[in-house]
């Protein structure tokens, strides 16, 4: 699932949603251009997504936005995990 923000024909911001439908959905990216931050886009992709999505959603922060999603009334849960690939 896609959900997108557009300036006049401009695509500004996009938030993506990787789910079966039933259980599991996890935002797997969150964009909004520089100079569109900070100006509401992403807190309305994210009530979107809220909205639309029909299981809970889980996802990761990059360090320093936390409290973005904090502000949206998303709840700190499960630590994730990566694996690296060898080179």
């Amino acid at each position: 699932m896609n959900i997108t923000a557009y300036d006049n024909e401009m695509l500004v911001g996009c938030l993506r949603i990787l789910t079966d439908g039933y259980f599991f959905g996890t935002i797997t990216e969150l964009l909004v251009l520089p100079e569109y931050q900070r100006q509401g886009v992403g807190s309305k992709l994210l009530e979107l997504a809220k909205e639309n999505t029909p299981t809970m959603l889980y996802f990761g922060a990059q360090p320093g936005v936390e409290g973005f999603y904090e502000k949206n009334g998303c709840q700190k849960s499960l630590q994730s995990y990566t694996i690296d690939k060898a080179k």
